[in-house]
C-alpha cells in the first residue's frame, strides 16, 4: 500500500464505527451542528487564534458539546484528549483549494499546511470530509461502503483465481525448463493487480471499523501467500543480483495501476530493460519459489541450495550425494528434497493438463 493510502487508512480507523471519535461526529450531525476537528497539534499552534485550551479527556459527549461553539476543535494524535476548542484557524490563504465553503476551505488548507488530518463536518449537508495531506475522503453510509467493499472483494477473488492459474502454469514450465520472460511477467502482473485491489478493500475495512471484521477475514484468506509469491518470483528471476530485492519490489509497487497491462514496465522494474522484443526469450529460475513449497525446509537451507546450484534444473538433476555436500543438509534431508521436487513435478504436470 502506498504511504499516502496508509495515512488515509490510519485516519479512517480513528473515525470508523465503534470509535469514540465517530460517535462524537455522529452526535454533532444529529444535533444539526458543524465542526472542524484537527487530529494532532504539532505544527498547528501558529495557525491558532483565540479559543481556549482544555487538555481534557476525550469523550464523544464532550466533543459534541464543544462543537456547539463555532470555532475549530483540536485533539491529540491518539484522540485521547481535547486540547483546544472554539479556536479560529488561519492557514496560508495562498494554499490552493477546490472547496467553496468556508469551513471546508479552512480544513483543506490546514491539512495541506500542517500535514495533520483534519475532519470537516458540514452543518447544512450533514457530510463528513477527511483531509489528509492533499487527499480528500468523504465518509459515506455504512450500507454504501459495504456494497462497494463486497464488489471489490468479488473482483479480488476473481483476480486471485487468475493469479493461482498463471502461478501453477509457471511451476509446470519451470519443471520442464520452458519458462519465457513473458510467463514470469504474467505472474508478476497478476500479483500486482491483486495487491492493488486488496489495498482498496483495506481502505473499506478501515472505514467500516467494527462492521468490517468479516471482510477482513475474507481479505486475509484471499491474500494468503500473495506477498510471498511476488517476492519469490522476483528472487528467482531478477537478472542483476546486485540490486536489492526491496528496491525491485518498490519499483513494481510504484507502477501506476493503469499501466500494469504494459509488460514492458514490469520488465523494466525487474531489471530487463525497456525492450519489447525479448519477452519470449527463455529465462531460468534459481529455485527459490519451488524450494519454498517443500515442507519443513528452512529458509537458510534454501539459500544455501540456491547458492550451490544457482539453477532449478541443476538442482533437480543433482544426486543425493550432491545435495548432501551442501552445508546443513544430511542424507535424510537430501532425500526429502529430492522426493519433494519429484512430487512438485508430478503435481504441476497434473494441474497443467487437467
Amino acid at each position: 500500500m502506498a504511504p499516502r493510502d496508509e495515512r488515509v487508512r490510519a485516519v479512517l480507523q480513528k473515525v470508523a464505527p465503534g470509535t469514540s471519535l465517530r460517535e462524537g461526529i455522529d452526535r454533532i450531525i444529529k444535533s444539526g451542528k458543524g465542526a472542524i476537528i484537527v487530529v494532532g497539534d504539532s505544527g498547528v499552534e501558529p495557525l491558532v487564534s483565540g479559543g481556549f485550551k482544555l487538555a481534557t479527556k476525550f469523550t464523544a459527549q464532550r466533543l459534541s458539546e464543544v462543537a456547539k461553539m463555532d470555532g475549530a476543535i483540536i485533539v491529540d494524535d491518539d484522540v485521547d484528549k481535547i486540547l483546544y476548542a472554539n479556536v479560529h484557524l488561519m492557514p496560508d490563504p495562498s494554499i490552493p483549494t477546490a472547496e467553496t465553503g468556508t469551513r471546508h476551505r479552512s480544513a483543506e488548507r490546514v491539512a495541506r499546511q500542517t500535514g495533520k488530518p483534519v475532519i470537516s463536518v458540514s452543518e447544512s449537508m450533514r457530510i463528513v470530509s477527511l483531509y489528509v495531506d492533499d487527499t480528500k475522503h468523504v465518509l459515506e453510509e455504512i450500507s454504501s461502503i459495504l456494497f462497494r467493499a463486497n464488489q471489490a472483494l468479488s473482483t479480488l477473488e476473481r483476480y486471485r483465481t487468475r493469479l493461482d492459474e498463471v502461478s501453477a502454469s509457471l511451476s509446470a514450465l519451470e519443471l520442464h525448463n520452458a519458462v519465457t520472460l513473458r510467463d514470469v511477467l504474467m505472474v508478476v502482473q497478476r500479483a500486482e493487480m491483486v495487491r492493488r485491489i486488496a489495498d482498496e478493500v483495506e481502505l473499506y475495512v478501515a472505514e467500516l471499523g467494527s462492521d468490517g471484521r468479516l471482510l477482513q477475514l475474507q481479505l486475509d484468506e484471499l491474500m494468503h501467500s500473495v506477498e510471498d509469491e511476488r517476492t519469490l518470483v522476483v528472487r528467482d528471476y531478477q537478472p542483476d543480483r546486485r540490486r536489492r530485492l526491496d528496491t525491485i519490489l518498490v519499483d513494481l509497487g510504484a507502477i501506476p495501476a493503469g499501466r500494469l497491462l504494459d509488460v514492458s514496465m514490469l520488465a523494466a522494474a525487474l531489471g530487463y530493460g525497456n525492450a519489447v522484443d525479448g519477452f519470449d526469450e527463455p529465462v531460468a529460475p534459481r529455485g527459490y519459489r519451488l524450494l519454498s513449497r517443500i515442507p519443513r525446509l528452512p529458509e537458510r537451507t534454501v539459500d544455501r541450495l540456491v547458492a550451490r546450484f544457482n539453477s532449478l534444473q541443476r538442482l533437480m538433476n543433482a544426486s543425493l550425494a550432491d545435495l548432501d555436500e551442501v552445508e546443513g543438509i544430511g542424507e535424510m534431508r537430501a532425500r526429502s528434497i529430492k522426493d519433494g521436487l519429484v512430487r512438485l513435478a508430478d503435481t504441476a504436470t497434473l494441474e497443467r493438463y487437467t
